[in-house]
């Protein structure tokens, strides 16, 4: 079973998520083991500080090793295969292929990191790599870290009704999933495409190929290099 164990500031806000869902029911079906740890409670500082101003100057605060590296070493203990990820804007962007690489992984431990960043220490000690969801910055790891843990863990067999869900969506085979409709067929005016309705699969999976090429042209030229 994958663990995936999130360190961060703020549990509470994790937590919350992963306690609705999928990720609960992943979570009762024993597909995946995920745990929230509060950094605080690894600091050694009394006031539970974790962060502290930055050498050479500059706003904002960093934060500091200790805790992080404690906490880290704690929470791995002596499993093997566990890779430590730093969430931050300056990470390799998260794509479906990497997802599909990590939940291959024994194990993951995610780092939401907060105000300037972590100590630079803590990347050469403890971390294996760094991933982003995106060129823009966010006050914290936490929202990039449950978007990780939410892309990897529906890959799991058995998180899903059905496993074929994962293998029939956006970005596989560098596509842009085809257009879903449902009852009535028609609505505002608006009706569904008669393919849909002929019964015909031949001529239902031809079109559907057909519009995930056209959207993708439209929206992601990118993936059709």
């Amino acid at each position: 079973m994958l663990r995936i164990d999130i360190i961060t500031i703020f549990p509470s806000m994790v937590s919350a998520v992963l306690g609705e869902s999928m990720m609960k029911r992943a979570q009762e079906k024993k597909c995946v083991d995920l745990r929230v740890h509060d950094l605080r409670d690894y600091t050694k500082d009394p006031h539970r500080k974790v962060d502290d101003r930055p050498f050479g100057g500059g706003p904002g605060m960093v934060m500091t090793a200790q805790p992080l590296v404690d906490a880290i070493k704690k929470i791995k203990g002596r499993r093997k295969g566990v890779k430590v990820i730093y969430m931050c804007p300056g990470g390799k962007t998260l794509v479906q292929a990497k997802a599909k690489e990590l939940v291959k992984e024994k194990g993951l431990i995610f780092i939401c990191g907060h105000y300037e960043g972590i100590d630079e220490r803590v990347r050469e000690l403890v971390v294996d790599e760094s991933i982003s969801v995106g060129d823009y910055v966010l006050t914290g790891g936490e929202l990039p870290a449950l978007v990780v843990t939410d892309a990897v863990v529906r890959l799991i067999p058995g998180v899903l009704g059905k496993y074929e869900s994962t293998q029939d969506e956006s970005f596989e085979n560098n596509l842009i999933e085809y257009p879903h409709y449902t009852r009535p067929a028609d609505f505002c005016g608006k009706k569904v495409p008669a393919v849909l309705l002929s019964g015909n699969h031949f001529a239902v999976k031809t079109w559907r190929h057909e519009q995930a090429v056209a959207r993708t042209k439209k929206n992601r030229p990118d993936l059709l290099k």
